[in-house]
C-alpha cells in the first residue's frame, strides 16, 4: 500500500512540475475574508494565473478549498505546519500543499495520500533536506531578500531542482527570478491584495493577474 502511494505521489509531483513549467505562477491568497473562493479562482484564471494557494492564515480555509476544488479549480493550501492541517487540506480537496519551512510530518501525510508538496527552504542544506523529504518543488522564502541571483547560485550544486520563488515577488522582479532558474514564482499582494479579495473586486484581481503574467514576457 505504501509503495502504491509512493508511485502516486511521484506521478503527481511530476505532473505538478510539468504544469508549473507551462504556467509558472501560483497566486498566494492571504486574506481575512474570502467571500467567494470560486469567483476568486476564476478571476485569477481569467487573468492567466491557473494555480491558487489559499492559506491556513485565512479563517475556515478548508471550506474555501472544498468549494474551489468542487468547482474544478487548481487549488492548493499553504502555510501547512502540522500533520492535522495537511490531512484537513487534503480531505477538502487540495491538489497540492505548501509549507513555509521543513515539515517532516506534513511530508509524511502528503506521501501517504499521494499529494505533492512544495516545501519551504532557504539554505542549501534545507534545499537538500526538502528533497530528501520528497518535495515536488522547493519554495525559496523569502526570495526578495536574497534576490534572483541566489537562484542561479543554487543551480550550481542543485542543477535541475525545481525551485519556486516566494516572498516579495512582484511584476517588477518576477521575470528575473524565472530567468535565473526558478521553475515558478508566487504572486502575493501584488495580485491579490487582501482588501480587494475581501471586497470581492474580481475585475481588479483579473487586471492585476494579467499585468503580472504580461511582465513575464
Amino acid at each position: 500500500m505504501a509503495a502504491a502511494a509512493g508511485v502516486t505521489e511521484a506521478a503527481e509531483a511530476a505532473d505538478l512540475r510539468v504544469a508549473l513549467a507551462a504556467q509558472p505562477v501560483i497566486a498566494v491568497v492571504r486574506a481575512p475574508v474570502i467571500p467567494d473562493p470560486v469567483a476568486l479562482c476564476e478571476a485569477l484564471a481569467e487573468g492567466g494565473i491557473a494555480w491558487t494557494e489559499l492559506t491556513f492564515t485565512t479563517p475556515d480555509v478548508a471550506r474555501h478549498v472544498a468549494a474551489a476544488a468542487k468547482a474544478g479549480c487548481r487549488i492548493g493550501v499553504g502555510t501547512v505546519l502540522t500533520a492535522e492541517q495537511a490531512r484537513e487540506g487534503i480531505d477538502a480537496g487540495a491538489r497540492f500543499l505548501v509549507t513555509p519551512g521543513l515539515r517532516p510530518a506534513v511530508a509524511a501525510v502528503a506521501r501517504d495520500a499521494g499529494i505533492p508538496v512544495v516545501m519551504g527552504a532557504l539554505t542549501p542544506t534545507e534545499v537538500a533536506d526538502a528533497l530528501d523529504l520528497g518535495a515536488a518543488a522547493v519554495k525559496i522564502f523569502p526570495a526578495k531578500t536574497f534576490g534572483p541571483g541566489y537562484f542561479k547560485d543554487l543551480r550550481g550544486p542543485y542543477p535541475g531542482i525545481p525551485l519556486v520563488a516566494s516572498g516579495g515577488v512582484n511584476a517588477g522582479n518576477a521575470k528575473a527570478f524565472l530567468d535565473h532558474g526558478a521553475l515558478a514564482v508566487c504572486a502575493g499582494t501584488d495580485v491579490v491584495p487582501p482588501a480587494a479579495v475581501a471586497a470581492g473586486d474580481w475585475s481588479d484581481i483579473t487586471r492585476r493577474a494579467k499585468a503580472f503574467v504580461a511582465s513575464l514576457g
